[in-house]
């Protein structure tokens, strides 16, 4: 044996050694409090993906008044978790924290006055209490929401921010009616294909874009009319081309410090901007509102009210049930490997469906 191999060798058996003694120390810790421990991710400080630890003595939670325990099977990455983790984002959570609000799983237990859930059946947040990225999470109660049978639990964690946020851009922010254009800039992603399907699902002519053929063909699959590739020099003149004199009267925009001064130029008279994305600045006309009086308007999710929430879930539940609500999943990852997809959810075009972590 060389002395490479045997190198080799000693350090796997020191890996597993170590693993081994790490599990033992995790099982005393169990013993000893009488609380189940679990692995999840911890940030400690704001900073670049490498801030995300993995960690697996993090106590799980025990459900209070209110609130639901559910083991997670599947939990959304979304782009905003990114914003908030490197400390640039306005809401700033209390360090250390786990990341992660739209997790699907199982109902493990449930806090005094809960009766809707009971241990066992298969939910979807839209909100945690003490983050997705974990073997466990604590969510109240008007956050959790029963996933219909023919949703898998996969999708079920990419219903959370992309759709609720695709329905308050569009029926609370757009105020969209049946009939009326909408173009979905930045079609191929969470959000993107949550609103091609609502859009087309509420009676609006569907345009989307995106970078790939792969996430072109995904975005006609999902209720766009018409496609355009957002790299094409001329896309832009395709898009005129294709909706006439009027334009168009909505766009949903993920990427407005690239595209919001083209979209002023394409919307129609009194047309609006939704911002539901942007990555910095960009230099605008305001001239370009003028003559249409077109509008541009920001989306936050969590601006909604609660009451708000409920309209959008009663909505969303009823295109699950009809079958017009079908998230589409694209790259997944072990928790192992979060840093990883953190870096691609912002650093990867060409998009395609919805990211999330895979718990088991």
């Amino acid at each position: 044996m060389n002395e490479l191999h045997k190198a080799k060798c000693f350090a796997i058996d020191k890996s597993q050694k170590l693993n081994v003694e790490k599990k033992k120390q995790v099982a005393e810790i169990t013993m000893a409090t009488g609380q189940k421990l679990m692995r999840a991710i911890r940030v400690f400080e704001f900073g670049g993906p490498e801030v995300l630890k993995l960690q697996s003595d993090i106590a799980v939670p025990i459900p209070k008044d209110h609130q639901v325990l559910i083991k997670v099977h599947a939990c959304g990455i979304n782009p905003v978790e990114t914003y908030i983790r490197s400390g640039t984002y306005s809401r700033k959570p209390l360090l250390p924290y786990t990341p992660g609000s739209d997790v699907a799983g199982i109902v493990e237990a449930v806090g005094d006055n809960v009766s809707t859930f009971k241990k066992g059946h298969r939910v979807f947040t839209t909100s945690t209490i003490s983050g997705g990225y974990a073997e466990y999470a604590l969510a109240a109660d008007h956050t959790v929401y029963t996933l219909p049978e023919k949703l898998d639990l996969k999708q079920g964690a990419a219903i959370g921010i992309p759709y609720f946020t695709a329905y308050r851009a569009l029926l609370h922010s757009a105020r969209v009616k049946a009939g009326e254009s909408v173009l979905v800039h930045g079609a191929s992603g969470g959000v993107g294909l949550a609103a091609c399907q609502i859009a087309r699902a509420y009676g609006l002519k569907v345009l989307g874009t995106a970078g790939t053929e792969e996430g072109q063909n995904i975005v006609l699959q999902n209720g766009a009319h018409e496609v355009f590739n957002h790299r094409e020099p001329n896309y832009i003149d395709k898009i005129k081309k294709s909706v006439g004199e009027k334009g168009i009267d909505v766009i949903i925009e993920m990427l407005a410090n690239v595209n919001l001064s083209n979209d002023l130029n394409l919307l129609s008279y009194g047309g609006r901007v939704i911002v539901v994305g942007s990555r910095g600045p960009i230099e605008i006309n305001p001239r370009d509102t003028m003559a249409k009086e077109s509008s541009i308007i920001g989306v936050a999710l969590y601006s909604s009210t609660k009451e708000e929430f409920r309209q959008f879930a009663a909505a969303l539940q009823a295109g699950m049930e009809i079958g017009w609500l079908k998230p589409v999943i694209g790259s997944q990852y072990s928790l192992e490997k979060v840093a990883q997809a953190h870096k691609n959810i912002i650093h990867n075009s060409g998009t395609s469906g919805k990211m999330i972590l895979l718990l088991e």
